[in-house]
């Protein structure tokens, strides 16, 4: 009798069930979308951060000093101090080696050039380095993905190229120089003629400098072998009280508290750990990327938590009304049936379960729709596909019956108030 009832009252009042459905799929898609999205972009938005530059640079701890002092941080004017080219890409075999996307080399220097007015900044890197690495994992290194909002008026350099340079666009149009012409440079007793290559538009210091290969820097001044400095891109997760207090004094953790910070991706761990494979260096988190990825990441995240709130709420209120509408078109049924002896638990019960099976119906449409949703957002936003994560299904079926019973409060409240003698007089 009680499933005939269930029933009857479904396909009697099937439009307003059907109302109740949809608010329902509604919210849960919203909520399945930006979970989904919330627990798969972290990667995601420390990718696309990943393009506007490094988070971490490696000096010689002599460089480090001076940049103490003296705020030089790239290894330039240290004698005789310079970290091994080929330790570089021991960067990649770090515990959370996976997580350093790109790094690059670099070997700073100021020459002579008659050319462009005297002493000039020159930054021998990589390019775009193809390697091999120990483990078996080929790789690219260098500044061309890293740098890939530069524009280059001209072709990008090789790492390959001999006597070939790219200029920084402020030099150029001081100097009068394009794409193609030659410059002169002299450091100490050498003195090599360069051809212009490219022509760099990078809206900073990048456009007052000089970019040749690294193997070519190195001819030019003597230090086959050595560089000044490695630039790191790492994905990074944001920094909470133990990594701060980690990045103060490593050895004040207890064994527990190391092992959670060295076993997690924070900035000052990843710097840890390349300081421990690159002889005598200091790796440094460059903050103002570093706290802006953080900033960015936690705040995205709260925002994709207040829409899921939201629309968590919003979903409620809109079924409390149609649950509410649909009691009192039903109250002289309701009325008869606590005349003829039926109890407030059970009729509380029969409209809970009326609720309930339209909502799993409406919660399982919504959960389809949320992950086209999800995967729109990814391809739209990030260029790339979300895995739905597990983890969404569970909380979607608290989120659902949280939504069902909220909703059906003031609908429950109003039954058991009503009272038989009044609703069947039609009071």
């Amino acid at each position: 009798m009680f499933w005939k009832m269930v029933r009857g009252i479904l396909f009697r009042q099937r439009g307003k069930m059907f109302m109740i459905a949809f608010t329902v799929a509604l919210g849960i898609s919203l909520v399945t979308a930006m979970l989904n999205v919330m627990l798969g972009v972290g990667d995601k938005i420390n990718r696309e951060l990943k393009t506007y530059g490094a988070n971490i640079n490696v000096v010689p701890k002599d460089a480090s000093l001076l940049d103490d002092l003296y705020g030089i941080s790239d290894g330039a004017g240290v004698d005789d101090k310079y970290l091994e080219e080929e330790d570089a890409p021991k960067v990649k075999q770090i515990f959370w080696g996976f997580n350093v996307v790109n790094f690059a080399p670099c070997l700073s220097l100021w020459a002579d050039s008659p050319d462009l007015g005297g002493q000039t900044r020159v930054r021998g890197v990589w390019i775009d380095k193809q390697m091999e690495l120990p483990t078996g994992e080929e790789i690219s290194a260098g500044i061309k993905d890293m740098k890939s909002w530069w524009h280059i008026e001209g072709d990008w350099l090789k790492d390959t190229d001999e006597k070939s340079l790219l200029l920084g666009s402020l030099l150029a149009g001081k100097h009068g120089l394009k794409v193609g012409d030659q410059v002169s440079l002299a450091l100490g007793d050498r003195k090599e003629l360069f051809k212009i290559k490219g022509i760099i538009n990078a809206g900073g210091d990048e456009d007052k400098e000089i970019f040749m290969p690294l193997k070519e820097a190195q001819n030019l001044a003597g230090l086959e072998g050595k560089i000044s400095a490695i630039e790191v891109s790492a994905l990074t997760t944001p920094d909470n009280d133990l990594a701060r207090k980690a990045s103060q004094n490593p050895d004040s953790l207890t064994p527990s508290e190391y092992e959670t910070w060295y076993c997690t991706a924070y900035v000052s761990s990843i710097c840890y750990q390349i300081q421990e494979v690159v002889t005598d260096s200091v790796a440094k988190p460059v903050r103002q990327v570093a706290e802006s990825e953080g900033t960015v990441l936690a705040k995205t995240q709260f925002l994709m938590m207040m829409i899921t709130v939201l629309s968590s709420i919003g979903s409620a209120l809109g079924i409390s009304n149609l649950i509410t509408n649909s009691v009192i078109e039903r109250s002289q049924e309701i009325g008869l049936i606590k005349a003829l002896g039926g109890r407030d638990i059970r009729i509380v019960l029969l409209i809970l379960t009326e609720i309930l099976l339209t909502g799993l119906f409406g919660g399982a449409i919504g959960y389809a729709a949320g992950l086209g949703f999800t995967q729109i957002i990814g391809l739209t936003v990030f260029d790339a596909t979300i895995p739905p994560a597990v983890m969404v299904v569970p909380i979607d079926v608290v989120v659902l019956l949280a939504v069902i019973l909220i909703g059906s409060i003031p609908a429950i409240r109003y039954l058991l108030k009503l009272k038989p003698t009044e609703v069947l007089h039609g009071r």
